[in-house]
């Protein structure tokens, strides 16, 4: 279940806070993890206006409300019906460098002048969030590893942590290759001494899709918050991924739309097409195109296939920038794409093999 929390804004005169602990809420989207922003003083609840709104913003108030992924800022006049014109506007020109915890960390302000209910602020948010988070990084995909259970949000313990860990927290949280495992002792505030260790000795083959199905120990013991386990990701993933595969650079083609991971149809696949991931997703060479499936579990069959007849020259840096059809027609799951591009680790040794020793 996930975590709701609930921000505390202080609205300061002088050095002290007032006595009110306002919330934030998303009222009238689809699900509370989307509509137009609300917070809520001394129990009054007002909008807030988009001057200066952002996606930076926007992940504050997800990671807020215990939510997944920011997805979007769109217009609170989105969501129906409209903020009636009685209700106040709270505050304009929200600054959040994107990982705070709580929006009292962000910088705002109060004395909101010229903006009105047509330019309320919306956020939108994935609906159900990972397990996993990265806290007090430079962005959401980098940062110390939190696993959450039952509401609450515990470190892992950095014994045995290393980078196929690293590489299914990326996934998880739908960020770019694994990059790194730092201590998560460099990022600033450290973990609380109150806050729990969950986990430790973590065992992930780097194939899976969630932390949750990689091996773990649950009874930690000798380990503190010192060994805070950390988690460098690249922050903009790529748009195509391999899933199921015995590592990252190789699997079924499933590609990504507003949020959304489809397959991609095998007519015209071939070679061409494969060398423009593995150069997308910084794999090596591109060594074959197995059928997609090969690799277990299949694509479900409520999974979209979103493009066919992909036509690539192999010299294109990404998968979207090739010719291909939208309008998928007569194909089925049992027509699903795969690549097997060379991993990152046989290119290094490849790499080494051709330089030469010193005398």
């Amino acid at each position: 279940m996930a975590l709701f929390f609930f921000l505390i804004f202080g609205f300061c005169t002088g050095p002290g806070l007032l006595e009110s602990s306002p919330k934030v809420r998303l009222v009238r989207g689809p699900h509370r993890c989307e509509g137009r922003v609300e917070v809520e003083r001394n129990g009054e609840w007002g909008t807030v206006c988009d001057d200066g709104w952002n996606m930076k913003d926007a992940e504050v108030v997800c990671r807020e409300l215990g939510c997944g992924a920011a997805k979007g800022t769109p217009s609170g006049n989105l969501y129906k019906p409209l903020a009636d014109e009685k209700q106040k506007i709270f505050i304009q020109d929200v600054n959040c460098n994107g990982t705070e915890d709580e929006l009292i960390e962000c910088d705002r302000v109060e004395d909101v002048f010229d903006c009105s209910h047509s330019e309320d602020a919306g956020a939108m948010c994935d609906k159900s969030p990972p397990k996993v988070r990265l806290v007090r990084g430079p962005h959401r995909c980098e940062g110390r590893v939190e696993v959450e259970r039952n509401g609450e949000w515990g470190t892992v313990c950095d014994d045995s942590w290393n980078m196929k860990d690293a590489e299914v927290v990326c996934r998880e949280l739908g960020c770019g290759a694994a990059k790194g495992t730092p201590s998560g002792n460099l990022y600033k505030p450290l973990a609380d001494e109150k806050q729990k260790i969950f986990i430790q000795d973590v065992n992930c083959s780097g194939t899976e899709d969630k932390l949750i199905e990689c091996d773990w120990v649950e009874d930690v013991f000798d380990c503190s918050h010192s060994e805070d386990a950390g988690a460098m990701c690249e922050k903009s993933p790529p748009k195509v991924r391999l899933v199921r595969g015995p590592h990252r650079c190789e699997g079924r083609v499933e590609v990504e739309r507003n949020g959304e991971w489809g397959t991609v149809c095998d007519n015209s696949w071939n070679m061409k097409d494969v060398e423009v991931v593995c150069r997308e997703l910084g794999c090596g060479a591109a060594k074959g195109t197995p059928s997609g499936n090969l690799y277990k579990p299949l694509a479900d069959e409520k999974q979209k296939i979103f493009i066919q007849d992909v036509n690539c020259s192999g010299t294109e840096d990404k998968l979207i920038e090739c010719d291909q059809v939208e309008d998928v027609f007569d194909c089925s799951h049992s027509e699903d794409a795969g690549a097997m591009c060379e991993s990152e680790y046989g290119r290094t040794q490849r790499l080494y093999a051709n330089c030469p020793y010193p005398a």
